[in-house]
């Protein structure tokens, strides 16, 4: 008896279930009938949740990957406005482990001019000439310690491109062109780096492979300042790219060296070499034939690559002139989250493990650094010095100086700025020549604050802050200097001690000190 009771209960429990959701199913219905914006509100609030949070929801530090704070300073730089922030830091620092402290001196050997526009134009050098160590043919010495970094055209407008080009010559910097191809817009008076990938754009025939012929027929119809070996990328590391056929146009194919209106795929590896000695056996080729430094740029991930890379240069006359990390933190137009999320070490980790390995086996200082990854701020850019970095690349926030506004719709070829887009009826808003003076603005601005710490931290450029300049917070009460955190020895992280002393015979400034005072007796004169 129980029992046909208690399926009588389940039964009836069942057609209730049945009979609730059927109307909860039809209230649903009429629901969206009458009011057919509902049910898709939910994708629209989600497609402008960047805009909002930007500037509604995130409070000033928040927002990601740039804050409010980081892209106002960028903005209000690039159109020479005030950047300067009232009321003191909202930075959490007593609680922010891992937080960065750039630590001053009371006393230096720098007399920082007193004007309010002193630095502004201030010609800030590379502290090392990339490929004097190998005697490369046309060695040289980069005027800017901030450089604009691999953008390609078909990632960035041709506007974009063209503005970047402008503002390159404008402020006197190196202007990587990315791995698509030197293209009519990068020929506006800045100088490059040319960016060798997986593809060979630029300089590939017609089966894809490489090509000397054509790669020294780049070098001399534009200026090329140095060759760069694309090995793999921070936010995408040894993954090939797309370039789907609908936006395969006429130009991008030109600047490529590819069929247009067909897919456009880029490898995962490099077909030229193999290993790490053909790889340098490569190198010495490009070197050999262009006369040109050549570097490699690349990600850190395994670390053996490295260690090979620095006994084969220790034991050997071979090596890259310039080695350029990237890191995971750094920007892509288009990438598989897992890629952006979680491949690939963030740059001060892997900067700091690959410098010591260079370091360790002598051969730090036959190779120029350069940093990439969120160094485009003033206190990134201090640590990657302090770190080993002879110069910085700067890429995502050279495109919020050309009008950038973090819309992070650079993968859907939707871009409302028309930074990272090819639609023609996007891009046309970007005026070159406006957006050139901007972003020149911006990277003389950085160079300016990269001086006025240097002087207070005692020294007379970027690339002399050593790393006891700096202290990691690593709670409220204790902190720890930044080459204890990495592991380095004292002496790591600066230039050899010829390169020091040109940089500072180059830095030296007229300005004297003193002299408004009587010195005392037991003043050292």
């Amino acid at each position: 008896m129980s029992r046909s009771m208690s399926a009588a209960a389940v039964g009836a429990a069942s057609a209730l279930t049945a009979v609730v959701l059927r109307d909860l199913f039809q209230r649903k219905h009429a629901l969206l009938r009458n009011y057919p914006l509902v049910g898709h509100a939910r994708y629209w609030l989600e497609s402008i949740g960047p805009e909002l949070r930007q500037y509604i929801v995130a409070a000033n530090d928040e927002e990601r990957p740039f804050t409010r704070d980081q892209r106002r300073w960028v903005y209000a730089s690039s159109k020479k406005e005030n950047n300067y922030f009232g009321f003191g830091t909202d930075n959490d620092l007593e609680f922010t482990a891992g937080y960065a402290v750039i630590k001053h001196r009371t006393f230096t050997r720098t007399v920082p001019r007193s004007t309010p526009e002193a630095g502004h134009e201030v010609s800030l050098p590379c502290a090392k000439v990339i490929g004097a160590a190998r005697g490369r043919q046309h060695a040289f010495r980069p005027e800017s310690v901030v450089n604009i970094s691999a953008m390609s055209f078909g990632s960035l407008s041709g506007n974009a491109v063209e503005a970047l080009n402008r503002g390159a010559a404008l402020a006197g910097c190196l202007h990587n062109t990315g791995e698509g191809g030197i293209s009519r817009y990068h020929r506006h008076g800045g100088d490059l780096i040319f960016q060798i990938g997986t593809a060979y754009f630029g300089c590939r025939d017609d089966e894809g492979r490489f090509d000397l012929a054509k790669l020294r027929d780049v070098v001399a119809g534009a200026p090329v300042r140095a060759l760069e070996i694309k090995l793999s990328q921070g936010a995408k590391p040894s993954l090939g790219g797309l370039l789907p056929a609908p936006k395969v146009s006429a130009e991008i194919a030109s600047a490529r060296g590819i069929p247009a209106d067909r897919d456009c795929i880029s490898p995962s590896r490099h077909a030229e070499f193999s290993d790490t000695d053909s790889l340098l056996d490569w190198i010495e080729l490009l070197a050999t034939e262009t006369g040109l430094p050549v570097g490699i740029k690349a990600a850190v991930g395994d670390l053996d690559f490295w260690y090979e890379l620095t006994e084969l240069m220790h034991s050997t006359d071979r090596g890259p002139d310039f080695v350029t990390i990237d890191g995971g933190e750094g920007g892509t137009g288009a990438a598989p989250l897992i890629f952006t999320d979680s491949v690939s070490l963030p740059f001060q980790l892997g900067f700091a493990q690959v410098y010591r390995i260079f370091a360790e086996r002598g051969v730090a200082e036959q190779v120029t650094f350069i940093g990439g990854g969120k160094l485009g701020l003033p206190d990134n850019a201090v640590v990657a010095f302090a770190l080993g970095c002879d110069m910085v690349n700067v890429a995502r926030e050279a495109m919020l100086a050309i009008g950038c506004v973090q819309a992070q719709k650079c993968h859907t070829d939707t871009c409302p700025t028309g930074v990272a887009t090819q639609n023609s009826w996007l891009a046309r808003g970007l005026v070159p020549e406006v957006k050139a003076v901007r972003v020149a603005n911006y990277i003389k601005t950085l160079r300016r604050d990269l001086l006025k710490v240097s002087q207070a931290c005692g020294v007379e450029h970027p690339g002399l802050i050593g790393s006891d300049s700096v202290d990691i917070l690593t709670g409220r009460t204790a902190s720890t200097p930044l080459h204890e955190v990495y592991g380095y020895t004292p002496a790591m992280g600066l230039p050899s001690t010829s390169d020091r002393d040109e940089i500072i015979r180059l830095m030296a400034t007229r300005t004297t000190e003193g002299g408004s005072a009587p010195p005392s007796e037991s003043s050292v004169g």
